[in-house]
This record gives structure tokens, C-alpha cells and sequence, in this order.
């Protein structure tokens, strides 16, 4: 079994650089390693802020070419989007997700069964809203004898990962109390991740639920659907017919995770 970092990160100080192989085999090429049975997160979209780190979890099956073992045919799994492996490992200006850890698990004499997890750091990794959108999953490969790598290359797998902005939902239902079978006015305001501003934008033009619970029971019920305006701000008005909580919600986009708000509690007198 091989835990931490893999030899790539060692070789490059905890950071990929293609610089710091200067020393290695110049030119990428083929090294025989090959990948398969890639899952990414299982599947299923990422939702990232502005400031939390997320560890999307990797597993992949490796073997190598005859003469090598899991110590010395080394694997380093890293995502990109927009271009190819290459220009996006080598640079300038490509997009990275690296790994976090990556723990593999001999399963004969020339194949692994690898698991771990990739790393996204929204202040390092996300810039644009360009990002959120389908990364590739790709590998930076090495042989290795006596302590040298003799070989090196880029392997391009099936897996992908959407990468999605995450949202934000407010509520506000007033007055408070209100009297039986007046008008109560409910706002809120839809707001998600703005990572080129490293804070939370109005997010305008979308439906959201307006929900609600009435005292003792266990569920919500929608009562209507209202769009946001162009900057993300939720108006309507109903009917106080009972104690109960208010509360607004909408589900993910193609490129924006889904958002509740909290409830808001509303004494009907």
C-alpha cells in the first residue's frame, strides 16, 4: 500500500510545475500506465463557495508494464477544463483541481486499485464563472528506477466532474404578528458564489418556491412560484390564515447548486 502524496508531489515540492522536471526526461511520452474503472464523487456535481475547501473523492484501477512495481509506476490525477491536459498542466493560465491524497492498493503483480480525494480551493482553483462547468479528470504518469524517472506522460481518463457555484436563499415575512386573513408580504433574495469577487451576487431571473408549514405539522407545502428580478430579489403576498413558517427554495442549475432559505415563523392573530 502507498499513502500521502505520490511521487509527483515529491518530486515537484507539494506543487505541479513541469519546470521542476528539468532534470527528468524532457519530452512527455507514453509509459505504458493505464487507468480504468474511473469514478469521480460518484458521480455526482460538486457545489462550491467562496471560501470553503471541497475534497470531490477519486477511485481508479492502475496497472504498469513488466519490470516496474506500485512503488515506481506512479499515478497523479489532476482536472482541467477548457483545453487539453497538457496546456492546462504545462501553462500559462491552465486551470487546475489537484489531488488531495491518493491511497493504492496492490491487486496483482502489475495493477492497483487506487482511491483518494481531489482538492478544490476556491481562492487557488475558481476564477471565473467560466468554472463552473464539466472538468476532466487526467493524469500525470511516471516510471521510475533506482530513485530517476525514466519516463513520464499524460494519460487522459473518462472521468469528469461538473463543478457547480453554490447559492444562497434569505426569507423575510412581515408584519409580525399579523392579523387572521390580512395580507402578508413575504421577500427574500437569491444570491450565489461570485468567484471572481470571492462573494455572493445577486442571482436574478430564477423561480423559487415560496413554501409553507403550518404549526404542528411536519411538512412544507409550496403555495406559489415566483420569479427573482435581474438582481435576485423574491416579492409576493399572501393570504395569514394560520400560525406557521415561510420559507423560500429552488433547485440546481446546469451550473448552480440548489438553495433553501431558513424559515421564517409568523404568529397569525
Amino acid at each position: 500500500m502507498r499513502t500521502g502524496r505520490s511521487a509527483l508531489a515529491a518530486v515537484l515540492g507539494g506543487t505541479i510545475a513541469l519546470g521542476a522536471l528539468t532534470a527528468q526526461p524532457a519530452q512527455a511520452a507514453d509509459t505504458g500506465i493505464r487507468v480504468s474503472k474511473v469514478v469521480v464523487n460518484n458521480g455526482k456535481p460538486m457545489v462550491v463557495g467562496t471560501t470553503e475547501t471541497k475534497y470531490p473523492t477519486i477511485s481508479y484501477r492502475v496497472t504498469w508494464p513488466a519490470g516496474y512495481t506500485i512503488s515506481t509506476a506512479t499515478t497523479d490525477p489532476f482536472m482541467y477544463h477548457g483545453t487539453t491536459a497538457a496546456k492546462a498542466f504545462e501553462g500559462p493560465g491552465g486551470q487546475l483541481i489537484q489531488h488531495d491524497m491518493i491511497r493504492c492498493y496492490e491487486d496483482g503483480p502489475r495493477a492497483a486499485n487506487c482511491e483518494g480525494e481531489l482538492r478544490i480551493r476556491p481562492r487557488e482553483n475558481l476564477d471565473s464563472a467560466k468554472d463552473a462547468t464539466t472538468w476532466k479528470l487526467a493524469f500525470v504518469t511516471f516510471l521510475e528506477k533506482k530513485g530517476q524517472i525514466v519516463s513520464w506522460g499524460y494519460l487522459n481518463s473518462s472521468g469528469t466532474l461538473q463543478v457547480k457555484r453554490a447559492a444562497r436563499a434569505t426569507v423575510n415575512a412581515s408584519p409580525e404578528p399579523v392579523a387572521k386573513n390580512r395580507t402578508l408580504t413575504v421577500t427574500g433574495k437569491l444570491t450565489r458564489a461570485d468567484w471572481a469577487r470571492r462573494t455572493y451576487s445577486g442571482y436574478g431571473n430564477v423561480s423559487a418556491r415560496l413554501q409553507f408549514r403550518k404549526a404542528g405539522a411536519t411538512a412544507y407545502t409550496t403555495v406559489k412560484t415566483v420569479r427573482a428580478n435581474s438582481s435576485g430579489s423574491l416579492r409576493t403576498t399572501v393570504k395569514a390564515t394560520a400560525d406557521g413558517s415561510w420559507r423560500w427554495t429552488f433547485g440546481q442549475t446546469a451550473t448552480t447548486g440548489g438553495a433553501t432559505s431558513a424559515a421564517d415563523y409568523v404568529d397569525v392573530k
